[in-house]
């Protein structure tokens, strides 16, 4: 990664009160996968997809009455490119490794429990997979856990 690019920044401010709009954008950005880089200062890569979702996301908080500018930069050096990717990549890292325990975990339920935990956990390796814009090694590690459980699950079929 030792070429700069481009990223799309948000940086917002709500009112305090009501607290559920807050909490409701905050959600949002940790569903996009953003690194928060300070207070109310939120990253993703660059792209088509991510500026349109940020801009979405000022839209609602000025909606909201509060203040939001979507931006596009690229960092001053590589260093700090590699922190905030590094800084995602270990967070998505962490969404996995719960996939992979759960699937691990889901190998010994019964039959119906093993088919609920294979139709979750599927999905949720495709949820965490859209967010995954620096892929760290668990993302095929927990893959690999949903399909041994999946054919586990069609072995008993």
């Amino acid at each position: 990664m030792s070429d700069l690019f481009e990223w799309v920044m948000l940086a917002y401010r709500l009112p305090r009160e009501p607290s559920t709009r807050r909490i409701a954008v905050w959600r949002k950005l940790n569903r996009l996968g953003v690194a928060h880089l300070v207070d109310s200062l939120v990253a993703l890569p660059a792209d088509a997809h991510t500026k349109e979702q940020l801009e979405w996301i000022a839209d609602e908080v000025i909606a909201a009455g509060g203040t939001a500018s979507v931006w596009i930069a690229k960092p001053a050096s590589a260093a700090v490119q590699r922190q905030t990717a590094t800084l995602m990549a270990e967070t998505i890292a962490a969404e996995y490794r719960s996939v992979i325990t759960e699937a691990e975990t889901a190998r010994s339920a019964e039959v119906d429990g093993r088919r609920r935990a294979h139709t979750r956990l599927r999905r949720e390796v495709e949820r965490i997979g859209r967010r995954d814009f620096f892929p760290p090694p668990e993302r095929e590690i927990a893959r690999q856990a949903v399909r041994e459980l999946g054919r586990l699950v069609e072995v008993e079929r």
